[in-house]
């Protein structure tokens, strides 16, 4: 099948919509459900960065996808049981994929609801169970066991959406794409991310340890299918925050060292010891957690969440809790023009970084760098995605 008709365009006012190609077959295959047009936009992206960071890891890998961007990406590693409790994995059989996925979706969940899952192997029943009790609108992956694919078309009424990718396509050399009827051309982004990125440091401290090389390789290939501009914070083998499609760079770094300090904030016993109430459903005990964290007060809602009214989460604990946050690992898709982001990276326990450098004031980033002792490559290569 070369052309698949589509429920509707970004929007649902924009029909008819279809995906095709001009030769040969497409290279995915619908097992259930009916595409939209920004679900295949999720997929296609995400099948690229599980497809490159399995590669560069030699690890299995996921990630989750909202709006052409990752919430979240990751290579499979063991969970430690805070992290089972945070990510909702308790007492849970999972595999080396499924151990990517939880820990993908699990680095933002409030923006990985709803989102589009990605996997590198197959989908086995594991990540099929995992998936079956979250709110997510699809799934691909290069194959599925028979017992996935029975638990997937059961999800959402059966309407949930399973794409089976050809893990052997390889698209053209160059790419097109429309905008108001002019027609764009440019050649595939087709950069290997390798060790061979963080070869050139600049900074005195020039040690970079093997999680935090795993960590920075992550991150990258991460923000190679990012919406510009963006960074990423990652550790222990995660994104554990995104900044995407901001105008300025700090803010992006901003916004991401904000996610990564909730993802570390969520591992504090005040929080972890939340008197919820039995049976709060998932989504609202992450939005529970995101009003705590972001300092609101409950009021007279409380009850419908917890058996007692949480204590406040004070400032000067937050600070205090952040302190622990250390050997994070920070990429940016483009150099860093002041040493700002190194400023507030710092703040978010960050050790590692790789950006492109070329910057006029990359010594005023070096310096900044060297001032906290934190090592820092040059990649020489920027990684603009729209």
């Amino acid at each position: 099948m070369n052309e698949l008709e589509l429920k509707y365009g970004c929007n649902p006012n924009q029909k008819p919509a279809k995906v095709f190609v001009a030769d040969g077959e497409l290279p995915f295959e619908v097992l259930n459900g009916r595409p939209g047009y920004i679900n295949l936009l999720d997929a296609l992206n995400g099948w690229q960065l599980v497809r490159e960071l399995r590669e560069a890891t030699n690890l299995p890998a996921a990630a989750s996808f909202k709006h052409v961007s990752p919430a979240g990406a990751a290579v499979a590693a063991p969970l430690d049981d805070v992290l089972k409790k945070i990510y909702f994995a308790e007492n849970v059989e999972l595999s080396a994929q499924a151990n990517a996925y939880v820990r993908a979706r699990g680095a933002d969940r409030m923006s990985s609801y709803g989102d589009f899952a990605i996997l590198s192997d197959e989908c086995d029943e594991t990540v099929a169970a995992y998936l079956k009790r979250e709110v997510s609108d699809g799934v691909i992956a290069p194959s599925f066991s028979p017992k996935a694919l029975e638990i997937l078309k059961s999800k959402r009424g059966g309407n949930y959406l399973v794409l089976k990718m050809n893990p052997n396509f390889e698209p053209p050399e160059f790419e097109r794409k429309q905008i108001f009827g002019v027609t764009f051309e440019q050649r595939r982004n087709d950069v290997k991310i390798s060790d061979d990125c963080l070869t050139d440091i600049p900074t005195r401290n020039k040690n970079f340890t093997p999680e935090s090389r795993r960590d920075l390789l992550t991150a990258l290939i991460t923000l190679k299918y990012t919406q510009s501009n963006s960074v990423c914070y990652a550790k222990g083998g995660q994104a554990i925050g995104i900044g995407a499609g901001q105008q300025s760079r700090v803010h992006c770094t901003r916004l991401a060292g904000n996610k990564a300090d909730y993802w570390f904030l969520r591992q504090c016993p005040k929080v972890l010891e939340l008197p919820f109430v039995k049976n709060v459903k998932r989504p609202d005990r992450d939005n529970a957690i995101d009003v705590y964290l972001g300092g609101e007060t409950f009021e007279d809602t409380w009850q419908n969440l917890f058996t007692v009214k949480p204590a406040p989460f004070t400032a000067d604990e937050k600070i205090s809790w952040l302190k622990n946050l250390r050997g994070v690992s920070l990429a940016s898709d483009a150099f860093f023009p002041f040493g700002d982001n190194i400023e507030r990276a710092h703040q978010s326990g960050v050790e590692f970084i790789a950006q492109t450098g070329g910057s006029i004031r990359d010594d005023n980033v070096i310096d900044t760098c060297d001032k906290y002792n934190i090592a820092m490559a040059f990649t020489h290569i920027r990684l603009f995605h729209h």
